[in-house]
């Protein structure tokens, strides 16, 4: 039985990676220049992550939202801020 061990330095390095991808995803002129205010599925597709994390960012304020109806909207600048806040 082979057994892996997984550093700081490794899930640090994991963590630039992930944010350097997902920035190159969210390009000027994509999403947010065309869409001040996106939905929840597109937040989600928009950073690759489950309803139940977004769901966690709206409830530990890490992202705000503006709540209608029963829809969600976020700001694009928003999730632009929080990509640029979390990278190290």
């Amino acid at each position: 039985m082979n057994v892996e061990l997984i550093t700081k330095e490794d899930l640090k390095q994991f963590k630039n990676e992930m944010l350097t991808e997902m920035k190159q995803l969210i390009k000027p002129g994509s999403v947010g220049q065309s869409k001040q205010w996106l939905k929840s599925y597109e937040v989600r597709k928009l950073l690759n992550i489950s309803p139940g994390t977004l769901q966690n960012l709206r409830i530990n304020g890490t992202l705000r939202y503006t709540k209608i109806g029963g829809l969600l909207y976020y700001k694009y600048e928003d999730i632009i801020s929080l990509l640029e806040d979390n990278a190290k």
